[in-house]
């Protein structure tokens, strides 16, 4: 394809668009490992390669065939140390897919017309929950996943497989429950297990005030396509997390919008 010629380079439209996609895998990768450890190992890898360049220019053979040695491994490397921001730029790709994104009208086609309503009918009980939660200064995580990973979730926690009711989460959160540390999982339109020990996040700029539970809910939305609500034990306040972001002092009809929007 005929490009623009200059007198050092020619440029063609696939060159344009290929700097334009290299562009927005950069930008991605930016939204991923901000605040977070691996911007730290990120830079280790480049000092590594910086020194590495400066061994070899003087000659120190005995450390650069250590580094050689080190950086022998190279990809496999790459992706052991990675390995969570792999997973979360793959979870960011699907969900930005046409698919994803216009499943609504997908669903309006095929005849699901009633799934809005269907969805207030589901979302009524936890918003209840979160109300009396907040009222009572209940501490509260409850994390929502389309897909239930028996892997992240099963091994420990406390299965249950139960239908969503504002009663039973009430109770699971109340203080002398013995299922009350750690978090519900709401997946299929259930509960399906309590007391979940989730990973926490590796962001380092949260605010001092965030405790574990807050710490949970932001790092379960990092490695997996979760949501997180959090209902502060201190002051009550609801916080939303997505995508290893967090939302504060959410309202219940905020709450609302964005359980439906995204479930």
């Amino acid at each position: 394809m005929k490009g623009l010629e200059f007198d050092f380079l020619k440029v063609t439209v696939t060159d344009a668009v290929d700097i334009i996609l290299v562009a927005l895998i950069i930008y991605y990768i930016y939204n991923l490992i901000k605040n977070t450890l691996a911007v730290n190992l990120l830079l280790g890898m480049v000092i590594i390669l910086v020194i590495h360049w400066v061994v070899d220019a003087l000659k120190m053979n005995l450390l650069s065939t250590i580094i050689n040695q080190f950086m022998s491994v190279g990809i496999i490397a790459l992706i052991v140390i990675f390995q969570p921001e792999i997973r979360r730029f793959l979870l960011l790709i699907g969900k930005n897919t046409f698919l994803q994104q216009n499943k609504a009208w997908w669903g309006y086609l095929f005849g699901s017309k009633n799934i809005e309503r269907d969805n207030l009918v589901r979302i009524k009980p936890i918003i209840d929950a979160c109300k009396s939660m907040k009222k009572s200064r209940t501490g509260a995580l409850i994390v929502f996943v389309k897909f239930y990973d028996d892997q992240l979730f099963a091994n420990s926690c406390e299965l249950i497989d139960s239908k969503i009711s504002k009663r039973l989460l009430e109770s699971i959160f109340q203080k002398y429950s013995p299922l009350h540390d750690g978090a519900v999982v709401i997946a299929e339109n259930k509960i399906k297990s309590a007391s979940c020990i989730l990973p926490l996040t590796d962001n380092d700029k949260l605010p001092p005030q965030f405790g574990l539970r807050h710490r949970a809910g932001i790092g379960v939305s990092e490695t997996t396509d979760a949501v997180a609500v959090i209902v502060s034990e201190e002051t009550g306040e609801i916080a939303y997390a997505k995508q290893g972001r967090v939302r504060m002092n959410v309202s219940f009809g905020e709450l609302e919008k964005l359980l439906n929007k995204d479930f």
